[in-house]
């Protein structure tokens, strides 16, 4: 299935699951405990609070190489967002991708997202695991910290 076949299936509307596609058009779900969510949230509100010219989004579905993926936050400037705003998945990734970690997600899985949002054009990506503890990369590595959100803890405390 296209993304689009995705999200118009009434069956696949308002499941407790995040969809993704891969690069043969299957559909991978995955569920979320609560810990999820409230990561998502916390990590949504630094992001909207420190990124003035910009917004950030939940669930942001990016096309790449490898099918639609869905960035668990993202953030996009101003600019990315006009050229997104419209779309059904996004043609290019927001300037920061988030991935809040599940119990299923590997380390490949993670490593190989990574890679798909910087061939999208992300600046950075980073990754929640499920004690709030994060880390940010750019194309070139692991970074002690994020160079577009510099303020941004290296820890999400709820």
């Amino acid at each position: 299935m296209d993304w689009q076949q995705v999200i118009n299936e009434p069956s696949l509307q308002n499941l407790p699951f995040k969809i993704e596609t891969d690069e043969r058009g299957r559909i991978i779900m995955s569920a979320h405990r609560i810990g999820h969510s409230v990561f998502q949230g916390e990590i949504a509100f630094i992001l909207r609070t420190q990124g003035p010219n910009g917004i950030a989004l939940s669930e942001c579905a990016i096309n790449t190489s490898k099918g639609t993926k869905v960035a668990d936050v993202a953030w996009a400037s101003n600019g990315t967002l006009a050229i997104i705003r419209e779309e059904t998945a996004a043609s290019i990734a927001p300037e920061v991708c988030v991935e809040v970690l599940s119990m299923s997600n590997s380390e490949e899985e993670m490593t190989e997202k990574r890679e798909l949002y910087f061939e999208r054009g992300a600046k950075e990506v980073w990754i929640c695991d499920e004690y709030g503890d994060v880390e940010f990369y750019d194309q070139t590595g692991q970074l002690q910290a994020s160079n577009l959100f510099p303020n941004f803890p290296n820890k999400i405390v709820v």
